[in-house]
């Protein structure tokens, strides 16, 4: 605000994409992720912003709405946008129309089981698409076979992937294979589920297109996955890469 010369009258609008699947009345609940039980973000930000109008809502939801206003899902009708981060989230586009209960924001497909033997989620379940689907453990599961510090960002991990020799390839493909492997089953589950036409990916996954989208396609499409046997659906990443919730955000006005 200080570098663009705004004071806090000039802001109309704040939109909140807010992590976890239940918000109601502005009010966030249920955020396993973060660990956070309830969390009434709304009432926090109005003692700042006392006459601005603040909206709050998923951060797959807006994320999509920016793929589907602007991005790589904007002529298509029938869309699912998955979001790969910390955990898995997404949203549905049919007929043209967001896919949206009535009560709650919905379409947690993170905790739908893939893995009724998995390991606990922290939602409580076994074998959740979140723990398989989180880009956040693959980049940790990649960091720590290049020897990279865990917390290595995307931009520190991707040049060193270009510079290992061919022994240490191995080891790395068979990370990236494990977790296209997970993914496509998640994915395909959603693709019987609701018929797309297309699947947007978006979060820190879209930053591995060059290395993830390739496998992924071929795990989904030629794998005998589908139950209606389609080649014809387009898999694509995000095209605002991970600034399609920013974007989002600002049109859920």
């Amino acid at each position: 605000m200080q570098e663009n010369n705004f004071s806090i009258e000039d802001i109309t609008t704040i939109g909140i994409a807010s992590p976890g699947s239940i918000i109601e009345n502005k009010i966030i609940s249920n955020v396993v992720n973060l660990k956070i039980e309830k969390f009434d973000i709304y009432t926090a930000l109005k003692k700042h912003f006392p006459n601005t109008k603040i909206i709050v809502k998923n951060d797959g939801c807006v994320a999509a709405i920016a793929e589907k206003l602007y991005g790589n899902i904007k002529n298509y009708k029938d869309a699912l946008f998955i979001c790969l981060g910390t955990g898995v989230g997404g949203t549905v586009f049919l007929n043209g129309k967001m896919l949206e209960p009535k009560k709650y924001s919905g379409l947690e497909i993170g905790h739908m089981s893939i893995n009724k033997n998995g390991p606990i989620c922290k939602c409580g379940k076994r074998g959740c698409f979140d723990i398989y689907g989180s880009f956040k453990k693959f980049k940790e599961e990649l960091a720590k076979k290049l020897e990279l510090p865990i917390q290595s960002t995307s931009n520190e991990i991707l040049p060193k992937l270009q510079q290992i020799n061919k022994l240490e390839l191995n080891s790395v493909e068979k990370i990236i294979q494990e977790y296209t492997e997970n993914l496509s089953i998640g994915i395909s589950n959603l693709i019987n589920l609701f018929e797309p036409e297309i699947i947007c990916i978006g979060g820190s996954f879209s930053y591995y297109e060059s290395i993830l989208l390739k496998p992924l396609k071929k795990k989904i499409l030629e794998e005998n996955m589908l139950f209606n046997k389609r080649k014809d659906i387009k898999i694509v990443c995000a095209k605002f890469l991970n600034d399609a919730g920013i974007i989002g955000a600002g049109n859920i006005l």
